[in-house]
This record gives C-alpha cells, structure tokens and sequence, in this order.
C-alpha cells in the first residue's frame, strides 16, 4: 500500500512538473526554413498546425514522413499547415537532401540552436508533435508515432469551427 502510495505521489509531481515545462501555447518563434525564408509561428494562426519535430536519423520519424505528406496532401487545401522541425544535431545538408529525396510537401525548418526544441518544452524525443488550434493554443502533445486516422478526425473537426 505504501509503494502504491509512493508511485502516485510521483507520478502526481512529475505531472505538474510536465504542466510548467510544456508551453500550453504555441510560442511565438522564428523559424528558418530550408528554402531560405524565415516565419514566425504566429503567422499560422488562423489554421489549424501540426508541429512535428523529428531527425533524419529517427526511423519512426522516416515512418512518419509519407503518412504526413498524405495528409498535408489531402487537408492543406482547407486550411491545415504542418510545419516540420528538425532537431538542433541534424546537419542542415543532411536535412535538405532527405527533403529532395522525399518530397516532403510542408514546409521544414532548421533548429540550428535549439531555440524551437526549448521553447516547445525541451524536445528529447522524436518524433514529438504538437497539434495547435487556429487561436495558437496547444490542444494535443503526442510522442512516437501518431494514429493518423484519428489525428484526421480531430484536424477535420478543427477546421470545421
């Protein structure tokens, strides 16, 4: 009984721990995209966005890639953004070659100094994903791979209101 005790107590200060560290907004940061432009995150407002972060050597992030450009594909046309954001170890011709290769659809950014990893909560894992509503609120976080028959379903719902 006490062990169980000790295990909820835990779990209870890991989870406000997590409250504080994971932003419920998306930040407001620059990014640098691979084509040279330069965007702030606020300019996504109005739509809903998928922020994925992932790296060129994570094969679950390479799993992810195709199922992510369908559905960019299929949902961008009505408002959806995805915006792709790799990690601060990956090596920008790396980044841009597996880009080509792809043809990955959304726009992909560099994190050269890790200044979107902090600001989103310091990213560890990848894939990490953070699925922002159109007033830039942070609705859902998901780490691994994601259900994308039901990441679907709520951004069909998002851009409905």
């Amino acid at each position: 009984m006490r062990k169980i005790l000790k295990i909820s107590v835990y779990l209870a200060f890991v989870s406000s721990l997590l409250f504080y560290l994971i932003p419920t907004k998306a930040p407001n940061i620059s990014l640098n995209f691979i084509d040279g432009q330069t965007v702030d995150i606020d300019s996504f407002k109005g739509k809903p966005l998928l922020v994925t972060f992932w790296s060129t050597t994570c094969s679950t992030c390479l799993e992810e890639v195709p199922r992510l450009s369908k559905l960019y594909d299929e949902l961008n046309k009505d408002g959806f953004e995805i915006i792709g954001i790799t990690m601060s170890y990956d090596p920008p011709n790396r980044v841009i070659a597996l880009s080509k290769k792809r043809k990955i659809p959304y726009p992909i950014a560099l994190d050269i100094n890790a200044d979107a990893e902090m600001a989103f909560g310091k990213i560890k894992a990848t894939p990490t994903n953070f699925l922002i509503n159109a007033d830039g609120k942070i609705i859902q976080r998901f780490v691994g791979i994601m259900n994308i028959d039901s990441l679907r379903s709520k951004i069909k719902k998002l851009l409905q209101t």
